[in-house]
């Protein structure tokens, strides 16, 4: 018996020491989170004010504009957001579960729509990955897709610096067209307890698109206040304001921009969701080393108690023994 209550006490430190370390992880990460947080909504307003100067300014100049150009897709780029590392819960399974599903019927995001009507995508469409985090980048190698490039050196809160690259190559590339259209496959932080995986289309830059993705980003009081602002936007013109040096040129350096803004939010709405889906890994890990160790102990002392019981009984069947 006593061997059995020493590997129940080693059993309860070996449990303890790894409910130091998730509550330890927790709260960095609700650290970290919070951080996060704070970057993607506050560049949720700059998105939405990029995306108002985009629709008032390209009204008559779409096939002028490489960047707005939409045609028929016969190779397509997907920039796969992950984490690079684990621990956190599903975040990565449901974004590498989502590709997986697209790129197995890859002719559900290779429909182009222009203006009011859908152009369908050559049926020997080329599919290639960008992959930023090291798991979407294993996820990639491991179903042998095509990935052309890999990003994992990102801090814990990006910054824009961070995507300019990423951004630069995937503009040229669109401009030289190599790619007919380039999606997102990222995270959307709606709360601490709710991260839904989703595509959004960057190229070409989509009026619809753009504007659906804004107005999905937050939770549902954000989406009505998102909605509200629309309706506000739809009454301000622009007509009676003058651009220097012109129209054309002004739209020429917006539109990398809007890339750059739209690929630096869905980053900044991966990282939130991951720093939230790993707090919440943590949380719930911490509490079943709380539940193990107060189950451990109540198994170490009933041990510890049949253990004396025994020997009060050898000590009595001896003691009888002798008389």
């Amino acid at each position: 018996m006593s061997v059995n209550t020493k590997a129940i006490k080693r059993r309860i430190k070996s449990v303890g020491s790894t409910h130091k370390i998730t509550k330890a992880m927790q709260m960095i990460s609700a650290v970290k989170m919070r951080k996060a947080v704070d970057s993607a909504i506050n560049t949720r307003t700059y998105a939405t004010l990029a995306w108002d100067l985009l629709v008032k300014l390209s009204k008559t100049k779409k096939k002028e504009l490489p960047l707005l150009d939409a045609r028929q897709v016969k190779k397509l780029l997907i920039i796969m957001i992950t984490s690079n590392r684990g621990l956190c819960g599903s975040f990565n399974a449901n974004i590498i579960k989502k590709t997986a599903e697209q790129l197995n019927n890859p002719i559900n995001i290779g429909r182009q729509r222009v203006e009011n009507t859908f152009l369908e995508p050559s049926s020997e469409m080329i599919v290639d990955v960008i992959g930023i985090g090291k798991k979407g980048a294993d996820f990639a190698k491991k179903m042998n897709y095509n990935l052309i490039a890999s990003f994992s050196d990102f801090s814990d809160t990006p910054t824009l610096n961070d995507v300019l690259p990423i951004s630069r190559m995937v503009i040229e590339a669109y401009e030289k067209k190599q790619y007919d259209k380039v999606v997102a496959a990222y995270t959307d932080f709606k709360s601490t307890i709710n991260q839904v995986a989703k595509f959004r289309q960057v190229l070409p830059i989509s009026e619809f698109d753009l504007e659906k993705m804004l107005l999905s980003l937050g939770d549902q009081e954000q989406e009505k206040q998102n909605k509200k602002m629309t309706k506000e936007r739809a009454e301000f013109e622009l007509d009676n304001y003058l651009f220097e040096p012109n129209q054309d040129q002004v739209l020429q350096i917006i539109l990398p921009k809007l890339v750059e803004t739209q690929i630096y939010q869905a980053v900044l709405e991966s990282s939130a969701s991951e720093h939230s889906a790993r707090m919440m890994a943590m949380q719930n890990a911490s509490e079943a080393a709380s539940e193990m160790i107060g189950e451990l102990n109540l198994i170490y002392n009933k041990a510890r108690q049949a253990g004396i019981t025994q020997e009060i009984a050898e000590i009595a069947g001896g003691a009888a023994a002798l008389e």
